[in-house]
């Protein structure tokens, strides 16, 4: 456990505290003797714009009423996942445990090597392409991050990217608002000192 984050990583059963845990159904096993080595990060928003509701929710977790909004008839047959969620208030909900495959990137690849949901880690930031993320939320992903790099050390801190980085000319997020500088400092400050101090739980 990182003793100063108070993140949890329990490799055995793949799940992250603090975080409740909503299980998706939207996923499967990971490719065998693929190692994680890599985490996405995207930016959703249900309805688009709107924040806080139950609709992410219930999106990842097949539950997503068509007559709820006009625009969940487009999406609401989809079979999506992600990992994590992070709110605006910086909450973190956890859909699919860490050494599954949750199905977050869809077509994708990063440095020539397709099916990122093989090798990585699905992190969904609530926010849009149009406004600036929560300092909340920057603050659980100063935690959250070095405390995946300590228990998976392929994970360096050029190998968190993205969406439209795996997903180009398909998917813009987590969007020009996101403060790519402001989260990788606090990563490479608190990354050495991370791994001294976080520690998986099993047995």
């Amino acid at each position: 456990m990182n003793r100063d984050s108070g993140v949890t990583i329990d490799l055995e059963t793949g799940l992250v505290q603090p975080a409740v845990h909503r299980p998706s159904p939207n996923q499967d096993a990971r490719p065998a003797d693929c190692a994680i080595d890599l985490v996405v990060l995207h930016g959703i928003s249900l309805p688009p714009g709107a924040f806080g509701g139950p609709w992410v929710d219930r999106l990842f977790t097949n539950r997503l009423d068509p007559a709820a909004h006009p625009y969940f008839r487009e999406i609401a047959h989809l079979r999506v996942s992600s990992h994590l969620f992070v709110g605006r208030e910086g909450h973190i909900v956890q859909y699919v445990p860490l050494h599954r495959r949750a199905w977050h990137a869809g077509r994708s690849s990063h440095q020539g090597r397709p099916d990122c949901n093989d090798f990585s880690i699905g992190i969904e930031m609530e926010g849009t392409d149009e406004s600036a993320y929560t300092e909340a939320q920057y603050r659980t992903l100063d935690r959250l991050l070095p405390a995946l790099m300590a228990v998976y050390p392929g994970i360096a801190a050029d190998r968190i990217v993205g969406h439209c980085d795996v997903s180009p000319g398909r998917k813009t997020d987590p969007g020009p608002c996101f403060d790519w500088e402001r989260a990788r400092r606090a990563v490479l400050s608190n990354r050495d000192h991370g791994r001294e101090t976080t520690r998986d739980r099993v047995g």
